[in-house]
């Protein structure tokens, strides 16, 4: 492949001059900006003046994310508004078409298509809000969905038809006849629960190949700095580094960008959350202890300590009352509250006779959190025995409890309402017949350990050979192309489950429940696990409450928003 810095990197050197819009000559449309559905792309060496892109940028509409791209001078543009602009720390990537290899279809089990319709919007919009990006307009999408300047294309899951990932294109030929040739995509995302391997490489491919059919002759890209592992998959395409930079606003969307480091690296990402919506409201923040997520947070001369969401505002009767599995479940019985049947383990007699009249049972520590030791849907005795030793190397007493199957839902109540929803799902893998299902469940693993800063792994334990074994396969076995295989029963979030924000879709007994438990238990924020035949309808089980609920699990729900509310309320309106 020819060395990248024997050619030219576009506009950023001096082919480009000072002065109208020229290039090499020739005259190019000026002051070229392009909306995008979530913010402007300004083309910044279509203008004359540093001055004018600085003055474009500040034109910004709230709630959208304007990138100036291709400044000849970013020191000179930052220089005219250095208090509410900043550069952008992202690398920009070239890929020249020419040299660019099509390979054969990466593909198993979703295709990709241009945006058609509302539905499609609300999920690629779902996607883009799981991973805090600006969503799109509806109308904006449908009314350029067949242009030749962008186009949005989408992966979709061919058994569920979810869309899964998302990626955008803009043709520079077509945008103001670029002497260059040029083209570029933004705004890649794809769905932080799907099990698929590939699709952001898949997405960005077709891009690709759609721009070189066009006549295109690159496909430049930008990433962020640390974005390590994207930045491994450009470089394996074909992608190389170039000395293209570019200039945001500082607002809220991007204040994570331009706010410097948190307060500790070591925080996990539930503490992160609660830590990042304080620091915008101007509220004090002290780390205690990071590895465990302590912070101590002080505003007006009042300081709270929280341990992620659970504060000092929980007593500590309410959170024993949490912590007791079969508490928990006496107190919501005896206010009206639908639970499963459940005993302590008791001896093998009286354990036998409860598998007996249930036929299918969860097996769990009495005490205990993150579903450690938990085994579900057990029905042979041997396996329940397993699963009771298993169990009480978690606590010295385990619970049975009839297996009611359904939907998981979690539903998280902050000061008595409700504030987020969404269903977990056991995790799963899909086959290339090529890899082993251990070798899935690893790969899976690791991309669920980096969307989720290391809280979410599949642990390779007899719950997860117990599972893979009652559908018919080995860990050695060399799963299908295609074939989808649920690796584990539970669908707890740090064993590797994935969770689906459901919380306009909740059904008002679902919610009333939910709040009444909470007034039973006397606890101003907690997530409660329902079990559920549809989150639509009225039907439900409560399993437990959980005194310190992940609030980053549910965005784009306001959960951290919630809490802070709760604890300084006086900072409701306040904002940096």
């Amino acid at each position: 492949m020819p060395d990248p810095r024997q050619r030219p990197v576009g506009p950023t050197v001096k082919s480009w001059e000072v002065g109208p819009a020229t290039y090499q000559g020739r005259r190019v449309k000026p002051k070229v900006v392009l909306d995008c559905g979530w913010g402007r792309l300004i083309f910044a060496h279509t203008f004359t003046e540093p001055e004018e892109v600085a003055a474009t940028l500040l034109k910004e509409r709230s709630g959208r994310r304007d990138i100036a791209f291709y400044l000849r001078d970013p020191h000179v543009v930052l220089a005219l508004r250095p208090h509410k602009l900043f550069l952008d720390p992202s690398h920009t990537f070239r890929l020249w078409l020419a040299d660019y290899q099509s390979v054969s279809s990466q593909k198993h089990g979703f295709i990709i298509r241009p945006v058609r319709s509302q539905d499609d919007v609300d999920s690629l919009n779902r996607i883009y809000s799981a991973r805090n990006m600006v969503g799109v307009d509806y109308d904006f999408l449908m009314k350029h969905r067949r242009s030749r300047k962008l186009w949005y294309l989408l992966a979709k899951d061919q058994r569920t038809h979810e869309v899964i990932g998302v990626i955008m294109g803009v043709n520079h030929c077509v945008m103001f006849d670029d002497p260059e040739k040029g083209s570029s995509t933004w705004a890649l995302a794809v769905d932080p629960q799907t099990h698929h391997p590939g699709v952001g490489e898949a997405l960005i491919r077709q891009v690709a190949e759609r721009m070189k059919a066009r006549g295109c002759q690159y496909l430049d890209l930008s990433v962020m700095h640390d974005n390590h592992e994207a930045i491994a998959l450009y470089r394996k395409i074909g992608f190389h580094r170039i000395p293209v930079f570019a200039v945001k606003t500082r607002n809220r969307i991007n204040e994570k960008l331009f706010s410097g480091p948190s307060p500790d690296r070591r925080l996990n990402p539930y503490a992160m959350i609660i830590v990042n919506e304080a620091r915008r409201r101007g509220i004090d923040v002290a780390v205690l202890d990071a590895v465990a997520g302590y912070i101590k947070l002080t505003f007006g001369g009042r300081s709270i300590t929280c341990r992620e969401s659970l504060s000092e505002l929980t007593t500590a009767i309410a959170m024993s009352r949490c912590a007791d599995k079969t508490l928990t479940q006496r107190l919501l019985k005896d206010v009206g509250l639908s639970v499963p049947a459940q005993m302590l383990a008791d001896g093998r007699k009286r354990n036998q006779e409860f598998l007996r009249q249930y036929q299918s049972i969860v097996v769990k520590p009495l005490t205990g959190e993150q579903g450690n030791g938990v085994s579900v849907d057990v029905s042979k005795k041997k396996e329940m025995e397993a699963a009771i030793a298993h169990a009480g190397t978690f606590g010295e007493e385990v619970i049975l409890e009839q297996y009611v199957k359904g939907e998981d839902l979690r539903i998280v109540l902050i000061n008595y309402q409700v504030v987020a929803a969404a269903v977990r799902r056991p995790p799963k893998i899909t086959g290339t017949g090529k890899h082993t299902v251990m070798q899935l469940i690893e790969r899976q693993s690791q991309r669920r350990s980096r969307l989720t800063g290391g809280e979410s792994r599949i642990p390779l334990d007899r719950e997860a050979k117990r599972c893979v074994k009652d559908n018919g396969y080995r860990l050695n076995d060399i799963l299908p192309k295609g074939k989808a295989l649920t690796v584990r029963k539970t669908a707890n979030l740090h064993t590797g489950g994935t969770i689906h924000d459901v919380t306009e879709k909740l059904h008002p007994d679902l919610a009333a429940a939910a709040v009444l438990a909470a007034k039973t238990l006397a606890i101003p924020v907690v997530g409660f696990d329902f079990i559920v035949s549809n989150v639509s309808n009225s039907e439900y089980v409560i399993i437990e409450a959980n005194e310190r609920p992940g609030l980053a699990n549910h965005e784009p729900q306001p959960t951290a928003e919630r809490f802070i509310d709760l604890l300084f309320p006086q900072t409701k309106h306040r904002q940096l």
